[in-house]
């Protein structure tokens, strides 16, 4: 019986013998799958029993040869922090070792908290980023929240400004699932989430997010967000100051149950925006193409029908206006 691949194991670990896997269940020896990927059967034999690495091209050979979808791609990622930014390598290491971890975030879901498709948004925002790189930055951050579900996973406290959750980051699907992953995962007995509501008005932690490490009962790290690039700290006073100011941020917050109630409710309110809230054109090109609005959102909002889960468009009430007249007048007509 071939037996289900743990993610605890090393990520190098992993991908030898999650590869051997796919390669068996496809019936192929290692120089039958070589000759796929055009790479020597010695080094997938290599590979494999974890005498040689694996490389990016590598990986996407073995994509492409085994029909994976990027599969073993994404776990080549985990097996170097290569494709991580330079400044988050140092943190990176910092938060394997963490026995508990408390992280802030006023602006975003934190990085170990968001789904593929919300990260997949975030990065595609990035100037000077390729959508190749982009992919390669959604692998490794999904890849990192393996950290959760280890054995021994560490203790974290999740605190995040309600604006989070409102602000819509890709489409409304996806907050959707986006809100609903962090309901989810609110249910593993390491991690607490709490919100600090928008009532709370000003606290120290308006300034930006940062995330601290701790080991052995003592804070021994913190990574702090910054344009354009994050710092780790290992200044000690630095380290106590931010502990303070976390201490300071928790007490503005509501409680774990309370916080999920408040995710939950924005969840509801996020389900009016289905299908039945959205109505469809009367008109449509010879192709079918035709757009459906909703006004249940603070501003008209415009999305194409074929692609209800893709992105929208938002317009003001006075441009919605005259869109509609110019639609009645025959104005816009080509």
């Amino acid at each position: 019986m071939t037996r289900a691949p743990d993610p605890r194991e090393p990520p190098r670990v992993l991908f030898a013998d999650e590869l051997r896997r796919h390669r068996r269940a496809a019936k192929l020896s290692q120089r039958a799958l070589a000759s796929r990927m055009g790479f020597s059967d010695s080094l997938v034999a290599m590979v494999e029993t974890l005498k040689r690495p694996p490389t990016d091209d590598f990986a996407r050979a073995c994509d492409r040869a085994l029909g994976l979808g990027g599969a073993m791609f994404g776990l080549y990622i985990a097996t170097t922090w290569d494709k991580a930014p330079e400044h988050l390598r140092p943190w990176l290491e910092e938060e394997e070792e963490a026995e508990a971890l408390r992280n802030w975030e006023p602006n975003l879901v934190p990085g170990l908290l968001q789904t593929e498709a919300y990260a997949r948004a975030m990065f595609g925002t990035a100037p000077g980023l390729t959508p190749d790189e982009a992919e390669e930055r959604v692998a490794a951050r999904i890849r990192r929240q393996a950290i959760l579900r280890r054995n021994r996973p560490p203790i974290v406290t999740f605190i995040m400004d309600e604006t989070v959750i409102h602000r819509r980051i890709g489409s409304i699907a996806i907050m959707r699932e986006q809100l609903a992953y962090l309901l989810e995962v609110a249910r593993y007995p390491n991690v607490i989430i709490q919100i600090v509501p928008q009532d709370a008005g000003e606290h120290c932690g308006l300034a930006g997010g940062f995330i601290i490490a701790e080991r052995n009962g003592s804070c021994y790290a913190a990574y702090s967000d910054a344009q354009p690039a994050g710092t780790t700290i290992d200044d000690r006073h630095v380290i106590c100051e931010l502990a303070a100011r976390y201490d300071a941020i928790r007490a503005e917050a509501l409680p774990f149950k309370a916080s999920l109630r408040l995710i939950q409710e924005v969840v509801s309110k996020m389900s009016d925006l289905c299908d039945e809230a959205w109505r469809k054109s009367t008109y449509s090109t010879d192709n079918g193409n035709c757009v459906e609005v909703t006004s249940k959102l603070s501003r008209p909002t415009i999305r194409d029908s074929k692609r209800p889960s893709g992105p929208t468009l938002t317009c003001g009430p006075g441009e919605w206006s005259a869109f509609v007249a110019g639609l009645k007048t025959g104005a816009l007509d080509s």
